[in-house]
């Protein structure tokens, strides 16, 4: 029985309550948690996939692709908010599945978070090192390719990528409420970029590229039509990975039960009204075809058809520039993205470690910042070395798993509570039980 012992509520609740220097220092705000969301969902994931399972899957339909990904991330997002705004503990679904599910389960989700955590910013690291080179090379400068490439490339290590995480993990060392005003520039910064791309765009948006809306399927399953798009959306639902990343800060938050909702719908939709103006604008200036073969690049093809038309093609696109600038919008969300998720890392372990199930090391407070310094060194380490050494494309493929399993854990957690805890206190409550935890 003692692998499925539960954590009672009420230490739990306890263990939130606690103050003194051993502790997590409160200083995020509601404001901070949407800054938080937006930081972790917003990488390049957006610049890069909209233009493939545009032009391989849906057509200009990739808009409904995200409303369908955004409302399947939604379900579990309200399901989190449930639980964080009950039980405001770092350590996400990790702390939801032991008091639902016990020790075991939650072992075993503290684990899997690795994958999604810090493997997932190995993987970040390994592409912002791709994209910094990229900038480089458009200002004439260049680094050693053998210094960015894993020695499964041909090259000997991939330095910026080791650079990335350093820099992030220092900062998170210092302290939450630094690390959240760097990570709040870097969202203003991103945001505004996208922005730019979005109100530019507009300008030459050509309704004929839009139609059909919804390209009539090609003979078979996910190639267009209503099944392209369900494609579409399960391709481009990693560009929403990360915003259960906002409930791992749930200790760290000065009123997380009202605060925390705020922090991981508000993000969420926020994202996706971005996402549904940046494909509206991408499939609109040309024909979701010329997308196809771009790779991960296919905003500088819209880009380079942003200008007036001559014979059916744009000789000169108005705003050259603005592919430096979506670099850099990319080289900034890969950077808030990596800040993120090893604070949520971070945070699960410690987590972890509080209760037992991981040495005493990643529960180690630093006496001055009050934040687990010793954790934040150890997936210092940890996550450069694989970023150095390891493919990002390998990392990558294990990435989703570990976020599909905690939506699912904490999904079944809520009807799990909703059954044995009727009556405890709850700031927010999923509406329409059981139907959206199942759904979710």
């Amino acid at each position: 029985m003692g692998l499925f012992i539960k954590k009672p509520l009420d230490m739990l609740l306890n263990e939130a309550s606690a103050t003194g220097e051993h502790t997590l220092k409160r200083t995020l705000s509601a404001g901070a948690l949407v800054a938080l969301g937006i930081g972790a969902i917003i990488g390049a994931g957006l610049f890069s996939l909209t233009g493939l399972a545009a032009s391989h899957y849906a057509g200009p339909g990739i808009m409904i692709s995200f409303i369908i990904a955004a409302v399947g991330c939604g379900l579990a997002g309200l399901c989190y908010a449930e639980f964080a705004s009950m039980i405001p503990v770092a350590g996400s679904a990790y702390t939801y599945s032991y008091a639902t599910m016990g020790e075991f389960i939650a072992w075993v989700i503290g684990w899997d978070l690795v994958l999604e955590y810090a493997v997932g910013s190995a993987t970040v690291a390994s592409s912002w090192s791709g994209y910094f080179g990229k900038l480089l090379s458009n200002y004439g400068l260049s680094f050693p390719e053998e210094l960015m490439r894993t020695p499964f490339e041909g090259g000997i290590l991939n330095l910026p990528a080791v650079f990335i995480v350093v820099i992030m993990s220092l900062i998170l060392i210092r302290a939450t409420s630094e690390s959240a005003w760097v990570n709040a520039l870097l969202v203003v910064l991103k945001v505004s970029i996208v922005l730019v791309f979005i109100i530019i765009g507009f300008n030459y948006i050509r309704p004929e590229n839009h139609i059909p809306l919804i390209p009539e399927n090609k003979g078979s399953f996910g190639e267009f039509g209503w099944s392209g798009i369900i494609r579409a959306a399960g391709v481009v639902f990693f560009a929403y990975i990360g915003f259960d990343a906002v409930s791992t800060a749930a200790q760290e938050t000065k009123n997380p039960k009202k605060a925390m909702p705020i922090g991981i719908m508000g993000s969420l939709i926020i994202c996706t009204v971005l996402y549904i103006l940046f494909a509206y604008v991408m499939t609109g200036v040309t024909n979701y075809t010329n997308f196809a073969g771009d790779g991960l690049a296919p905003v500088a093809t819209a880009i380079d058809w942003m200008g007036p038309m001559v014979n059916g093609v744009v000789p000169r696109p108005d705003y050259p520039w603005l592919n430096n600038l979506i670099i850099i919008a990319v080289l900034l969300g890969y950077s808030s993205v990596i800040l993120v998720m090893l604070l949520g890392q971070s945070r699960v372990f410690y987590s972890m470690s509080t209760d037992g199930l991981l040495p005493k090391v990643f529960s180690a407070i630093h006496p001055k910042h009050r934040t687990p310094y010793k954790s934040n060194l150890l997936f210092m380490i940890f996550v450069s070395v694989f970023a150095a050494f390891v493919p990002g494309k390998i990392v990558g493929e294990m990435t989703s798993i570990g976020t599909l399993f905690a939506f699912i854990l904490v999904s079944a957690g809520v009807l799990v509570m909703r059954s044995t805890m009727k009556d405890a206190p709850r700031a927010f409550r999923v509406p329409l039980v059981p139907f959206i935890p199942v759904l979710g």
